[in-house]
């Protein structure tokens, strides 16, 4: 199994688990988080490398990957790409680096996924 099949999987299971609670505030949480990243006065593409910044500047693996896993989708190229690890390592700095080697390790995973399907 891929990183990116395990990390897919684990964290569907775990929001099935957690929303299966039916904890109200939860469940809006997750909503707000959805609707945030929903079409508006910027696209979609924007927010997911907005996402994907704060993500990394905030140091959150797990975030970073699924937002990683959205540019992909949103054909970010691999310059856009940088250009948000260039930002995010400029306002985190030089402790986000680790995370940087991780989010390229799993780009590289979903281009190799991508190439497979």
């Amino acid at each position: 199994m891929s990183k990116v099949e395990e990390f897919n999987e684990y964290r569907a299971s775990m929001n099935e688990k957690i929303l299966g609670a039916n904890n109200k505030i939860i469940k809006r949480l997750f909503n707000i988080d959805t609707n945030a990243y929903m079409e508006g006065v910027l696209d979609v593409k924007v927010k997911e490398m907005l996402g994907l910044a704060c993500s990394m500047v905030l140091r959150c693996d797990d975030c970073i990957k699924y937002h990683i896993e959205k540019c992909h989708k949103l054909k970010i190229t691999e310059e856009e790409l940088y250009e948000v690890f260039a930002i995010a390592n400029v306002v985190g700095g030089t402790i986000v680096i680790p995370h940087l080697r991780k989010a390229v390790e799993f780009w590289e995973e979903l281009n190799k996924t991508n190439v497979q399907t």
